[in-house]
């Protein structure tokens, strides 16, 4: 795939999604504000005068090019928050700039530093739902790392794979195919997006946390200098994609959810694709079975019988993609249960519903199949039907990628957008069924439908909680914020927080890491002084401050 040659065909690649009945890769741009992007103010970085952000900016034009300093109006509107719960513009950028090389990269982030102007990396932009490609802090200008889009290495041996960050999931799955290679990746629900940057956000997918198949990095850090983490550090060697260490400290993992460094280059391991697939679908009746389905699965994950992220989600699922509220019910409160048992008759499916993925060799599926099924007798209301895929069958037995599940935020009508608050907790059926009570309940005292899903990881459980809204609908989004902040405070008081967050709640998350009064977020902000003394790379990124915008910090 080779960069858009132009202005105009950049910033189509690049605009924000919002909410349309999308089944496939080609998606329409996010609506202007009805009174057009042309009402947009400049809002300007902290302690920067207009005179001297347009000499950063002019700055910036003898490096890469005027055409690539995006400064208007519609510039600033495409990187808006397109699902904001919200004032969009309380994260909104001053501008955009999008190099064409890592060299240019490097030139930015020095002038960046002389002029005082804050930057927001983004490697696609589509970080939805929890900021998309807008900033933290308003009026910091968007580095756009759509350009660099190669795909550098691609090792079918050793199942693994070296990418640019503008690298996306339906490039990289087009790539393998068109290679006619025997791989498979992670695939997030919203395909949409960078493989890169879904990593450096723990992403992750059926396939497991994608954080996790990291192995070496190339990263521009904040004074423009350029650094290969692992054994890539070594000029010559042949092994920074395949081991994950080096020698000396490991800096991969330093580089996620960060403001440390830009990552221009990535190692991301991939699997073989599999000789044979057995998909096992399970219907759980009750809202409760969710505990005894946690201790079922448990054992058998850590036992490597099954792999990578488990999950059941409950019935909304079934409705939100394909319908719109209005069909169901037209109260203010959340759904009641009788219009629960509506869904889940018109669409056959459980309170709760999933499906295990055995992968691999046919003896070694059948096998576990077996196991399983002998294992889900002590659940005899659980519903599994079983199918089977095998080479040279039609179809794949490889994921493929899709922005289907962005049709959820039709759910509402208007603008439609979506929070998710996903807390992790053990992998234990009592803790699982608590969760679950609490947050209910909370979602009933705010009138918000309920829409979760329990991923299980093995030795942890992470509880994605979704939170569909229509942005046009004042009073709704005002309840959905409320009922975040709840969320948060009572799995903080449970001894639980958040995996990751949207934009608005950064400082708030970061403030439930509280041990030894927040002492890891004083070293998280004692590194970030060190690396980055003018605070020029993303300001109150995962609510890391540098010193010179700490005043802004939320909480």
């Amino acid at each position: 795939m080779t960069s858009p040659t132009s202005r105009r065909g950049f910033l189509a690649a690049s605009a924000a999604v919002a909410g349309t009945m999308a089944a496939s890769s080609v998606i329409s741009a996010a609506p202007a504000p009805r009174d057009g992007p042309q009402g947009m103010k400049l809002i300007l970085p902290p302690h920067l005068s207009e005179r001297a952000f347009t000499r950063g900016l002019s700055a910036f034009a003898g490096v890469v090019g005027r055409e690539w300093v995006l400064d208007t109006d519609m510039d600033r509107h495409t990187y808006l928050d397109a699902y904001a719960p919200g004032d969009a513009e309380a994260h909104a950028p001053s501008a955009a700039v999008a190099p064409g090389s890592v060299g240019e990269l490097q030139a930015l982030v020095r002038l960046a530093n002389e002029h005082r102007l804050p930057l927001w990396p983004i490697s696609r932009g589509k970080n939805l739902g929890y900021g998309g490609s807008a900033p933290c802090m308003p009026g910091t200008v968007i580095v756009d790392l759509g350009r660099l889009n190669k795909v550098l290495e691609l090792n079918e041996e050793l199942a693994y794979c070296v990418l640019e960050p503008g690298v996306g999931f339906f490039q990289l799955y087009d790539e393998i195919k068109a290679r006619n290679l025997d791989l498979q990746m992670g695939i997030p629900g919203n395909a949409w997006g960078s493989v890169i940057g879904n990593a450096l956000e723990r992403g992750f997918s059926q396939a497991g946390d994608h954080s996790a198949n990291i192995c070496g990095m190339e990263v521009v850090l904040p004074d423009g200098s350029l650094v290969r983490t692992g054994m890539g550090a070594m000029g010559n060697n042949a092994t920074g994609p395949l081991f994950r260490h080096g020698f000396g400290p490991s800096w991969d993992q330093m580089f996620v959810q960060s403001n440390f460094g830009i990552v221009t280059q990535m190692g991301l391991w991939l699997k073989p694709a599999p000789q044979s697939v057995i998909s096992v679908g399970i219907k759980l009746p009750r809202p409760e079975d969710v505990g005894r389905w946690t201790d079922i699965v448990t054992p058998l994950r850590l036992a490597g019988v099954l792999e990578g992220n488990l999950s059941v989600t409950s019935y909304q699922a079934s409705a939100t993609l394909r319908t719109e509220r209005s069909e169901w019910y037209s109260g203010r409160d959340a759904l009641p249960d009788s219009v629960v048992a509506r869904i889940m008759s018109r669409y056959d499916v459980g309170w709760w519903n999933g499906t295990l993925r055995l992968s691999g060799y046919a003896e070694v599926n059948e096998a576990n199949l077996k196991i399983i099924q002998k294992a889900f007798n002590a659940l005899p209301q659980a519903q599994l039907t079983v199918s089977r895929w095998h080479q040279g069958e039609p179809g794949s037995g490889v994921p493929a990628p899709s922005v289907l599940p962005l049709q959820i935020v039709n759910w509402h009508g208007g603008r439609g957008g979506h929070l998710g608050f996903s807390p992790i907790l053990p992998a234990g059926g009592s803790r699982v069924i608590e969760q679950l009570a609490r947050t209910r309940q909370r979602y009933r005292e705010f009138g918000i439908d309920y829409s979760g899903t329990f991923y299980h990881s093995g030795r942890s459980v992470s509880n994605v909680n979704l939170m569909i809204y229509n942005r046009d609908d004042a009073d709704l989004t005002a309840r959905t914020r409320a009922l975040f902040s709840a969320l948060v405070k009572d799995a903080a008081a449970a001894g639980y927080a958040e995996y990751r967050t949207h934009l608005s709640y950064m400082d708030e998350v970061a403030a439930t890491f509280d041990h030894n009064d927040h002492a890891l977020w004083r070293l998280h902000g004692r590194v970030k002084d060190a690396l980055d003394p003018n605070g020029i790379l993303a300001p109150g990124k995962s609510g890391i401050w540098p010193q010179g915008y700490r005043d802004r910090r939320q909480a």
